[in-house]
């Protein structure tokens, strides 16, 4: 695992902008870490272009955005710690089963292949894009009332109002046609290397309210884990929707995964 002085990346999920994870970065600054938060390919510098020019992220699928992280990592001088959530926190768990991390916190991470616990609340979130099969290859965006089912709603609905105007973006809609059919799709861009006995440690991380990513997933996530000998630890936020690393109650989850990083360097 990297050091406290080492690198760390963050990896965010649909429909919220790469400078969502702002506070994070400043936190893991002051924590000792070299922070950095890029984007998905084609997504803007700023919220406000990225919903100005949809089309760039348009049709962008999982091996496309895993491969541009991978890129990312290829340039620092060390591993890092990968820090993604939602479909970010697949991202994640893919590089650290690729070697490609040090370690990784995944945080209300979107399904990935061999999970087949799916409850309604997770496909009513996914319906927003699979609904129409043209979905696939555009860019899809959320109302507000959508990003409230979706995100906001264990929150009051001002802040989660206000958490839709300040980071969602729209987001390409074809991860979320290759996570639905993953189980039925031979090396599925959704498949993690679960088995792998050398990688770096693994932190999931739940949301007891979250609709998007009920928390019954992320335990399915850790069952299918339990052939490897690595590392894998389970922490729940039984009171937080999938809204947890943007709301008013960030810095809770954020202090968590530092205090993990740094029991699992010891």
């Amino acid at each position: 695992m990297s050091p406290a002085n080492g690198h760390v990346v963050f990896v965010h999920g649909l429909w919220l902008h790469a400078a969502s994870w702002d506070p994070w970065v400043a936190l893991f600054r002051e924590a000792g870490y070299q922070p950095l938060a890029p984007g998905w390919p084609g997504e803007s510098d700023t919220v406000e272009e990225t919903r100005r020019q949809p089309e760039r992220v348009a049709g962008k699928g999982l091996d496309e955005v895993v491969e541009h992280y991978a890129q990312i990592i290829r340039g620092l001088d060390a591993q890092p710690v990968v820090i993604g959530h939602s479909f970010g926190g697949l991202i994640a768990q893919r590089l650290l089963g690729q070697g490609l991390a040090s370690a990784a916190v995944a945080i209300d991470a979107a399904p990935i292949k061999g999970v087949l616990t799916l409850p309604l609340s997770a496909l009513r979130v996914a319906s927003i894009a699979l609904r129409k099969p043209a979905n696939r290859n555009l860019a899809v965006s959320l109302t507000r009332e959508e990003f409230r089912y979706g995100f906001g709603n264990a929150l009051p609905a001002q802040e989660s109002d206000e958490l839709y105007d300040r980071w969602a973006i729209p987001s390409p809609g074809r991860p979320l046609f290759e996570d639905a059919f993953a189980n039925f799709t031979p090396h599925s861009p959704a498949q993690v290397d679960t088995r792998n006995k050398t990688r770096g440690p693994l932190l999931l991380i739940a949301g007891g309210k979250d609709h998007t990513v009920p928390h019954v997933i992320t335990t399915s996530t850790r069952r299918l884990y339990h052939k490897s000998p690595a590392v894998t630890d389970f922490r729940e936020f039984p009171d937080r929707g999938h809204s947890l690393t943007i709301d008013h109650g960030w810095n809770e989850v954020a202090q968590e995964a530092i205090d993990w990083l740094k029991q699992r360097s010891n």
